[in-house]
């Protein structure tokens, strides 16, 4: 049985968000179903209100009971007078240690983790789950990464030429996000109303870019992609959902009091203009409450980044891998030709309001061969253990196992 450690980014920390805990657990039970002893490495930031702290511990150990996980859990925090650097939470760091130690790999998606840290490792894997704005950040000096054995990657098109975006010189290993099917099940429902998504909507995120040296700063949220298409449900039967993470709470600070501002007025001109707008942390902000919003939705309608479509990455999303196992056709911006994926079978690209409306009225056409589609999709291409079995075999230097094209 192999041993590995997972080291995870900003679930304890998050404890309002299903979809940041399904991103890895996919990961985790995929490996558990593959016969691995799997555990979870996670840093908590650090905290004044040992209270708080204690809370975010509780809420996520009580969710990793849930999946089996609940001894497996390795939390840390940064102290700069701990040993190497780091405080260990509800466990020892000689547990700690010893874990690192003896497992077989660290699949770390902690870009930043404490290269001290990630020395403990026997062997480590990099999973790059943000395809172009890893690579991005790496070249420009914006994020430092320390050395790894081996480098994965969800981008279909990194280190090939269709890239728009350096490769790092690293030797990258093409995966797709997995979904576990069994957790995942079919959940047709021909009466289901909306088609919707989850998202985050303005937290600060801007990308940086240099051309023939002249340097421009790019508005990357999810905002500033939603908005191009604010025309689209007055052109559709179905309604379109977002459940979103707004700042509309009155939180503290100036700052944040002026995005909670931006964010309500945001929130009133997307109604005005039909879309229905939930709150995340409600309808989605627990790993249940996220599955069961996605399983009774109609499908999915979701906008990318601005860096995944301005780098092509041909990037598909954690989140819609879910909605392709629960059967939900998907409709989603077009980040680049795919080179295993249909057009028109379960997922629809679009990259304007007319072909998003040409989608949608397609996916009505044949609602439940556009379900079985999708299905039939995730089944083929994204099966965690499938997915995960290939991670596995290029880390530990076993045969490959072939990417499923059709």
């Amino acid at each position: 049985m192999s041993a590995v450690v997972l080291s995870v980014y900003n679930v304890a920390n998050f404890p309002s968000s299903g979809a940041q805990f399904w991103v890895y657990m996919q990961y985790a039970q995929g490996l558990r179903h593959l016969g691995c002893d799997v555990y979870w490495l996670e840093q908590l930031r650090p905290s004044s209100d040992a209270e708080e702290e204690a809370r975010l511990c509780a809420t996520l150990l009580e969710r990793m009971k849930r999946f089996g996980l609940e001894r497996k859990t390795l939390l840390y925090a940064a102290d700069p007078g701990a040993v190497d650097g780091v405080r260990f939470i509800a466990c020892t760091e000689r547990h700690a240690r010893a874990v690192l130690r003896r497992a077989d790999l660290l699949l770390n998606f902690h870009y930043a983790i404490d290269a001290r840290l990630l020395g403990w490792a026997r062997r480590t894997a990099l999973v790059d789950i943000d395809p172009g704005l890893l690579q991005q950040w790496m070249s420009t000096g914006q994020l430092t990464v320390a050395r790894h054995d081996r480098y994965l990657t969800t981008g279909d098109t990194v280190g090939t030429p269709a890239a728009r975006f350096p490769h790092c010189g690293l030797p990258w290993t093409r995966i797709r996000p997995p979904v576990c099917l069994d957790l995942w099940p079919v959940a047709y429902a021909p009466d289901a109303g909306a088609f919707t998504t989850v998202s985050t909507w303005s937290s600060a995120s801007w990308l940086t870019l240099t051309t023939n040296g002249h340097t421009t700063v790019h508005d990357n949220a999810k905002r500033s992609a939603f908005l191009e298409y604010v025309d689209l449900p007055r052109q559709v039967v179905r309604p379109l959902e977002l459940a979103l993470h707004l700042l509309d709470r009155d939180p503290a600070g100036q700052a944040r009091r002026r995005q909670a501002e931006q964010d309500a007025a945001d929130r009133a001109h997307l109604e005005r203009h039909g879309w229905r707008v939930r709150d995340s942390r409600e309808v989605a902000g627990s790993p249940d409450a996220y599955r069961s919003y996605v399983q009774t939705s109609r499908g999915e309608f979701s906008c990318a980044r601005p860096s995944s479509v301005a780098f092509r990455n041909a990037w598909v999303s954690n989140r819609s891998v879910c909605y392709l196992a629960s059967g939900k056709p998907i409709v989603v911006q077009d980040t680049g030709p795919s080179t295993y994926l249909p057009e028109g079978e379960g997922i629809f690209r679009f990259s304007s309001v007319p072909q998003a409306a040409a989608a949608l009225d397609a996916i009505e056409s044949d609602y439940q061969r556009q379900c079985d589609a999708a299905r039939a999709l995730a089944e083929t291409h994204f099966d965690a253990r499938r997915v995960i079995e290939r991670a596995l075999n290029a880390t530990l230097g076993r045969a490959p196992v072939p990417l499923a094209t059709a």
